[in-house]
């Protein structure tokens, strides 16, 4: 039996934001053989390889958080960030959409923290595609005591972190699906939009293409605690 039959059998009754398919063929579950201990209640099982499979009802039920969270703020007081390029696309498709701040590129020291710097910005909440990969990000968030959202795979540390997004921030195709269903349900939260039908873009209007995925900055796995 197959890991997603599995997963299918224990929450296919539940009431989510996509169709379980839509979250499985993404592979938003899917995480990695390393894990802290934070992520560990998010996880759903480890196979005998050790990968860990990221438990969907949380991962669905910390999008929603997500999106109540962040249409509660005016749209110019949001910063998402994503140095990674798989998101890329994603931050700038949703700045787009929502009006809300991107920085989809190397996050410059001082952004939050030095007002006499040139591109100075004083946000009231962020949103980050990897805790690692954006931790200047995250660490003049934190200094300027600003909220952090951040996108947490199994092996993430959470330390700074107001909210966790658990899924699988690896893959072009899970965080393009994260940032479409977290967009989507901020427009109706917010009443722009009345229901599902009315948002006019695709998943993959918000994915990089195939040669983006692995391209990273930095060493992403974690160490197990």
């Amino acid at each position: 039996m197959t890991d997603a039959t599995e997963e299918t059998q224990q929450i296919e009754r539940q009431d989510l934001l996509v169709p379980l398919e839509n979250y499985l063929s993404a592979g938003i579950h899917i995480g990695m053989t390393q894990r802290t201990k934070a992520m560990s209640k998010y996880i759903y099982k480890v196979r005998n390889d050790r990968l860990a499979f990221i438990d969907v009802r949380k991962i669905d039920e910390q999008i929603e958080v997500a999106a109540k969270m962040l249409s509660r703020y005016n749209p110019e007081d949001i910063i998402v960030v994503s140095r990674k390029k798989i998101g890329h696309k994603s931050v700038q498709l949703m700045s787009k959409t929502l009006g809300t701040r991107a920085v989809p590129s190397r996050f410059m020291p001082g952004t939050l923290t030095n007002p006499y710097q040139k591109g100075y910005i004083e946000p009231k909440i962020m949103l980050v595609s990897d805790p690692f990969a954006d931790k200047q990000a995250v660490k003049e968030a934190f200094n300027a005591n600003i909220p952090i959202i951040a996108l947490c795979d199994t092996y993430s540390s959470t330390n700074l972190i107001d909210l966790v997004v658990p899924l699988n921030n690896k893959g072009r195709r899970s965080v393009a699906l994260l940032y479409w269903i977290l967009t989507r349900e901020i427009l109706k939260l917010r009443g722009t939009i009345k229901g599902d039908a009315e948002f006019k873009y695709t998943v993959e209007d918000f994915e990089m293409p195939p040669e983006a995925e692995g391209e990273v900055f930095g060493e992403e796995a974690g160490e197990e605690e």
